[in-house]
């Protein structure tokens, strides 16, 4: 397997400067929706095979609000419309994996804050299902914590990786942890996992998108790292590292795409326009790779990008 070696923790900055010194190509497209109204779509998944035919999980919400949906869309033509009779979740930012042959599907639960007044509580929700029509809940993460993901590892037991945020995480660090089973999918394992060391400064953050068990065991995490300017305005960018489940080693973090690679398009806020949120990857054999990604809170599209996790499995 190859050995993975983590050097200086870099800011969001630096890491910027490296990729715009590689020669970036990619061929931008729009994803398309209709039958949702005036509703923004954004913060796909990267589409996934349900009964036969390939569908798409997506936030759908009013420009103006932060109380969405996920839908589950299929291709009719050049547009992506709701999957008839498909269920409707009251979460953002769906995210899918596949365990022991069940289909994943999670997201985002917000509620009322407990104690602070107008403000919201969010946390993450799992439902399983052997088809997206069967899907049940069947677990919690801990509120307050985004971005938890599953991978199912070669030795069959399930890596898990966390965000915690606050005394233990800051702004939102990522965490790792193995369960044997889904049984033990719990908010206490989930709140133990140990934070992946040197992988953000303190006044930036980041997290987990997507998890890929790679050929030689290897977990490549799609993910994203994301700052603040002192005006206020967002940077979220696309990245990617890899992670040893066994020996608990990562790689450095890299970034993989950039809003300006992408098309223009509306921002929920202005504060929002470089808001790039990694949804998925379709990893293709010519080496080169599919990122369906949010856009500025307001849209989703798909850019093709060298793979990069190949580097990991050489």
């Amino acid at each position: 397997m190859k050995t993975l070696t983590k050097r200086s923790v870099k800011t969001c900055e630096e890491l910027l400067r490296e990729f715009a010194d590689e020669e970036q190509a990619a061929t931008p497209e729009i994803i398309r929706y209709t039958g949702v109204g005036k509703r923004d779509v954004y913060n796909i998944t990267a589409p996934f095979e349900d009964d036969g035919e390939l569908v798409i999980a997506g936030r759908v919400e009013e420009r103006d609000s932060e109380h969405s949906n996920v839908y589950f869309f299929v291709k009719r033509g050049d547009e992506w419309i709701p999957r008839e009779g498909a269920p409707v979740f009251e979460l953002q930012d769906p995210f899918i994996t596949r365990i022991k042959g069940e289909l994943i599907v999670g997201g985002v639960q917000i509620f009322p804050h407990p104690t602070v007044q107008d403000a919201l509580g969010w946390r993450t929700v799992f439902l399983k299902g052997k088809t997206i029509s069967e899907l049940k809940e069947f677990a919690k993460g801990p509120d307050g914590m985004k971005d938890i993901r599953l991978v199912e590892l070669k030795d069959g037991s399930i890596g898990v990786l966390t965000r915690p945020q606050g005394e233990k995480g800051g702004r939102g660090k990522i965490g790792f942890t193995n369960i044997e089973s889904m049984d033990e999918l719990s908010i206490e394992r989930i709140e133990e996992a140990p934070l992946l060391k040197g992988q953000f400064v303190e006044e930036e953050w980041g997290g987990a998108n997507e998890a890929h068990l790679l050929s030689n065991g290897l977990i490549g995490v799609l993910g994203h790292i994301a700052s603040f300017e002192d005006a206020g305005d967002r940077h979220y960018y696309p990245m990617a590292f890899a992670l040893d489940p066994a020996a608990g080693a990562i790689s450095d973090i890299k970034l993989i795409a950039a809003r300006k690679l992408f098309l223009q398009g509306p921002a929920k806020r202005p504060d929002l326009v470089d808001v790039v949120f990694s949804g998925g990857l379709v990893r293709k054999e010519d080496g080169t790779a599919d990122l369906y990604a949010g856009i500025s809170d307001a849209g989703a599209q798909k850019i093709t990008i060298p793979d990069p996790f190949l580097e990991y499995e050489a």
